[in-house]
Parts: structure tokens; C-alpha cells; sequence
């Protein structure tokens, strides 16, 4: 920091400090370190500038390197300071220092020798705007959106624009999108169009291409064949070169800003409705910044110019595998088996289709309806493997929760016992069932008044173990056949009859100075 904004810095800790303000409290106002304010705290004006001025005279670590470095400066303008540090390292063995010593003495020199840093700036032209039905650019987008119950959720989006009218659409996902879901969406588009332009832009995606080749495409195979079918001509921009389309760069922040920054998700269907609603509410109706004209309204001479789309075509039958559901509630794929959820066998040859992701996932989902079944990590180096979800199991807390309201009803007060139960089954949920039976055993075979004396004692010293009821049950159990054994006071018998007034008679008490002069020897 330098030493003019040292000196603002300081008297606004001194303000806040006035304020009453706690040190954490001003950090954070301030956003600075907190050692920063407990250093400033109770520093005086004179102090503070005797400090400062210690810190110009103070000597650095890299002196010794300064002439050094310098003469890298001059000649490589644009080095960095990243590379001085590994330079410095390269022709000094052993050398320790940290980057941010190094970036700050870099940063010193070249305001003191005056050296500033080369940067190479990319020239940009204007061009002229591309006649109607000319052109179109694509691009992805990605995204998370926060789910009612509370958890983030990551979905993806394909959005198109018009080049000329600036026109746009977009489609959402909640999974990546493959080739055949790209191919679709742009039926979907041209749809939403009424036709297709002459020219399409896109990045260098590996959905759609497989590589470049020095200009000549090759295109992975579903898109080649969609794109001969429609006969479209294609753009590729250049690797790492988002400025050649950005028209659709734009659309993308367009989209992630105005229309789902802070947007709630409960489902994909919902979310695209939305999507079309807010498109023909703002996105398309509002003046665009550069044109100065409302995209809806150019689109609507623009779509005169768009070549007609007379026949959709169809995702391909073939474009996922099926597999039939077994009766464990497994699939068979590549000779392992994965599971879908409990209930997914409903007794006859019920088929789901499956599809292998870029990220080796396994997507098996609904054919007719494409909801998603279940997703596993692919088992690629290990045959006759189940991979298995957890949660695709059966409910079995179901079955456990009526057993321990069918254990609490057995004592006098089954709220206590049933919070008793419900202790135990947080500590051994995994034993619930026996810990159940038996606590069930030692009140089926107690005295009423014995199990509910156990629970008492239980409750109130924490114990929370069948084997602890049980040993309590049996204390209570032995307590009671005691006091059934013992005779009362008046079914005593006298062996020998006594005397009342022998009873009755009190022994003689002497005084405490008999005792004493006994003791003393008197």
C-alpha cells in the first residue's frame, strides 16, 4: 500500500474507534486485517509517521537482487513477476522467498526506474451489420440456481440470436447437454424462428466438432449428419477467440444476469416457460443498446428473409440404449449391473433407456417421458460389479418407527417411552430392531410397575440401552420380591416376655467433670 493511502486509512480507524466500534467491527467496515487495526489502534499521529517513514528506509530482501532484476525489466518489459521469482530461484540455488515479496519489489522498481509493464492490445474493428436471414451464433451457458428446499442446483442452457435483428432464444437443461440434445434444441429454435439463416457461428465445442484440422472441419458425427440434412453453412470461430461472435457472448452474460441471477428452480419445465415469458417480455422487447431498436420489431421483417423449415426432424430412435429392468431393480450394462429405484420393476419387461455422458455418468431415464431414473459413475475396468445407490433402497425406517410406537404403548406413559426409544434408535439406529425386541421381552416377562420404574430410572441417568432397561428391570423386579419376603413389625414374636418397667427405665448420666478428673489422674 502506499504511503498516501496509508494515512486515510489510519484516521478512519481512529474515527471508528471514537464511534465506539469494536476492532472485528471496524475490519470489517474498513476491509482490512484485523492485526492491521489492533496495530493502528492505539498509535498516536506522531507514532503513525514515524512508523511509515520507517518503512521507506527499511532495507528489502531482493536489495541485493535490485540491479539484477532491473536489467531484466529494461530488456523484457512485459516479464512478469511470476517469472522473476522462478528466474531468481533458476540462478540462486536455495533461494526462499514468497511471490507477493517479489510482485511488490517488482511493483517498486518499475515505478521507480520508471519501466512500465508491456501489455498487447488486441485491435477491434467495427463492421457492418450483417443483412437480413444471414446469420445466426450459438452458444452454451451454465448456471446455478437455488432450489426451494434451500440446495443449489447446476443447469445448462443453449441460447441462439439473430444476427442482424438481435432475436433471441434459449432452452434450459438439468444435465449437460450431448449432440443429439444440441440438435434438438436447434430444431426447437428454428421452430421458435419460423426458419433457418444461411450461417451459423459457434465456438469450438467438442459436441459439435472434433477437430479443426487447419480450416478443414470435422465434425462429430450426429451434427455432420444434422447439419447435411439442413443444409446450413457453418462458422468456426478460432480456439480462445470469444470476441469473433459477440453478439451471443453478450446474450450469455444477458441471460445469467437479468434473467436468472437470484431466480428460484423447482423444475426444468417450469424454469423454460419462464425463459420464453421473460424473452418476449425483455429480451426481445426492450431497445437494444446498439442498434437502438427493439429486437421483436426487426424480427418481425426479418423473418421474411429466414428459409422455411417444412419438415421437423426427430431426435433418433436410436439415440439412447434401452435396457430392461430386472426384478432386483437393477439394469445390466458393459456385464455390470446398476440399480434404479425401488419400485422401478413393476412386473413386466419394463425397458429404460440409458446413455453414457462425456464424464463416464450413466444416465438411465424414462423413454416416453425422459425423466431421470438414476446417474452412476461408469464401471469401466471391472465386469460382474454392482453399483449401487443407496437410496434406491427400501424405506426401511417405515417398519421401525410403528415398532416403537407398538413397544411404547406397553408402558403407562408411552410419550416418555416413546422419546426413551427414539434416544436409543438415534444412538444404534443400524440395531434399532433387536435393541426393540428386546427391551419388548423384559416388559412382556416384568411386573407393570417394575418396567415403568426401569424406564423411570433409564430416562432420568441417560442410559440408553436395552441391556441397561433390562438389568433395570431386573433390580426392580428383585426389589420388589424382597419387600414381599420381609415380615412387618406386628407379626414379631418375643422369644422371652419382658418387663415393661425395665423398658421403661432410663440409665444413670454423670457429670462431664467426673469424666474429667478421671482422665487427669484425680
Amino acid at each position: 500500500m502506499r504511503k498516501e493511502e496509508r494515512w486515510p486509512m489510519y484516521f478512519s480507524v481512529q474515527e471508528q474507534k471514537k464511534l465506539g466500534l469494536r476492532k472485528s467491527q471496524v475490519a470489517r467496515n474498513l476491509n482490512i486485517s484485523r492485526n492491521t487495526v489492533i496495530r493502528l489502534w492505539d498509535m498516536t499521529v506522531d507514532e503513525y509517521k514515524r512508523f511509515l517513514d520507517g518503512l521507506e528506509s527499511r532495507s528489502k530482501k531482493l536489495d541485493s537482487f535490485e540491479k539484477e532484476i532491473t536489467s531484466w525489466l529494461r530488456e523484457y518489459p512485459d516479464l512478469s513477476a511470476a517469472q522473476v521469482m522462478d528466474w531468481l530461484k533458476e540462478r540462486h540455488e536455495g533461494m526462499e522467498i514468497a511471490e507477493s515479496t517479489v510482485r511488490s519489489f517488482v511493483r517498486g522498481l518499475r515505478m521507480e526506474y520508471g519501466i512500465p509493464k508491456m501489455k498487447r492490445i488486441r485491435q477491434y474493428e467495427a463492421v457492418e451489420e450483417l443483412p437480413m436471414g444471414r446469420q445466426m451464433q450459438v452458444d452454451f451457458g451454465e448456471t446455478k440456481l437455488r432450489h426451494p428446499e434451500g440446495h443449489l442446483v447446476r443447469l445448462w442452457f443453449i441460447t441462439f440470436v439473430l444476427s442482424h435483428s438481435r432475436y433471441k432464444y434459449a432452452r434450459w437443461q438439468d444435465r449437460p447437454f450431448t449432440t443429439l440434445d444440441v440438435v434438438d434444441a436447434h430444431e426447437q429454435a428454428f421452430e421458435f424462428y419460423g426458419g433457418l439463416p444461411e450461417e451459423i457461428v459457434y465456438d469450438q465445442d467438442h459436441l459439435l466438432l472434433t477437430s479443426e484440422n487447419h480450416g478443414d472441419l470435422i465434425l462429430t458425427h450426429e451434427f455432420a449428419k444434422y447439419v447435411e440434412e439442413r443444409s446450413f453453412r457453418i462458422h468456426m470461430c478460432r480456439k480462445a477467440d470469444p470476441e469473433s461472435k459477440g453478439k451471443i457472448e453478450n446474450v450469455v452474460k444477458y441471460i445469467k444476469r437479468n434473467f436468472a441471477r437470484h431466480r428460484a428452480f423447482t423444475n426444468i419445465d417450469k424454469l423454460n416457460e419462464q425463459c420464453l415469458a421473460w424473452l418476449n417480455r425483455t429480451g426481445n422487447a426492450k431497445m437494444h443498446h446498439t442498434t437502438k431498436k427493439i429486437p421483436a420489431e426487426v424480427y418481425a421483417l426479418e423473418k421474411a428473409h429466414l428459409r422455411p423449415v417444412h419438415k421437423k426432424i426427430k431426435k433418433s430412435i436410436d439415440s439412447s440404449i434401452t435396457r430392461t429392468v430386472r426384478k432386483d431393480n437393477t439394469i445390466w450394462y458393459e456385464s455390470n449391473r446398476y440399480s434404479v429405484p425401488i419400485g422401478t420393476y413393476d412386473g413386466t419387461d419394463k425397458e429404460v433407456a440409458v446413455r453414457v455422458m462425456e464424464d463416464n455418468r450413466l444416465i438411465i431415464y424414462e423413454e416416453d417421458t425422459g425423466q431421470i431414473l438414476a446417474e452412476h459413475p461408469l464401471c469401466l475396468h471391472r465386469k460382474g460389479e454392482l453399483i449401487r445407490n443407496r437410496h434406491h433402497g427400501r424405506d426401511r425406517t417405515k417398519g421401525v418407527c410403528a415398532y416403537i410406537e407398538h413397544v411404547s404403548n406397553l408402558f403407562n406413559d408411552a410419550s416418555v417411552a416413546r422419546g426413551y426409544l427414539e434416544g436409543i434408535y438415534k444412538r444404534k439406529p443400524r440395531y434399532m430392531r433387536d435393541q426393540l425386541q428386546s427391551i419388548e421381552k423384559s416388559v412382556s416377562e416384568a411386573a407393570e410397575k417394575a418396567a415403568n420404574q426401569a424406564l423411570a430410572y433409564c430416562v432420568k441417568h441417560h442410559l440408553y440401552r436395552a441391556a441397561d432397561f433390562a438389568d433395570a428391570v431386573h433390580h426392580y423386579m428383585e426389589k420388589a420380591n424382597q419387600q414381599a419376603v420381609l415380615p412387618t413389625q406386628s407379626d414379631l414374636k418375643l422369644l422371652v416376655q419382658v418387663d415393661d418397667a425395665k423398658l421403661k427405665a432410663k440409665p444413670q448420666i454423670r457429670a462431664f467433670q467426673t469424666y474429667e478428673r478421671i482422665l487427669g489422674g484425680g
